[in-house]
């Protein structure tokens, strides 16, 4: 019982924040320091934990390019006055939404393997913690290597 209060606490803690979530959002979290406690609540197969990591390492390189980008924006941007750094909040902030996105599509993907079961807990423990379940993605999906 002690175990599921564990767990109930964990998850809900991470399903409502990410860094990179919209609060309304009840994301998974993917490729974040938690990815093991998706593993054991969802009681992931080898199968799926395959996937996912495949999932985490295509995360990581996108991610990577965009945080690239905002490294450059910042060091190279001009931030003389007001309308230099309006202009340049305005691109941080289209760059940090792609991050969202990103986050967001590899969620759903991993959504879209899951079976009945595992996706029922998943909109369960959204309601918990009041967010939004995501629709999962259903695409043909790349194998990994």
């Amino acid at each position: 019982m002690k175990s599921n209060f564990y767990y109930f606490l964990l998850i809900t803690i991470f399903l409502g924040t990410t860094v990179n979530a919209q609060l309304d959002n009840c994301t998974m979290g993917m490729g974040g320091p938690d990815t093991g406690v998706i593993t054991q609540v969802f009681q992931l197969n080898d199968k799926q934990i395959s996937q996912m990591e495949f999932w985490i390492g295509e995360l990581v390189t996108e991610n990577k390019l965009v945080e690239d980008q905002i490294k450059v924006l910042f060091d190279t941007h001009p931030q003389a006055n007001q309308d230099e750094l309006t202009t340049m909040a305005t691109k941080y902030k289209a760059l940090k939404d792609q991050l969202v996105a990103l986050s967001l599509n590899y969620d759903r993907k991993l959504l879209g393997i899951f079976n009945e079961k595992q996706y029922q807990r998943y909109v369960e423990l959204c309601a918990e913690a009041l967010r939004q379940p995501l629709i999962p993605y259903t695409e043909e999906v790349a194998e990994p290597e």
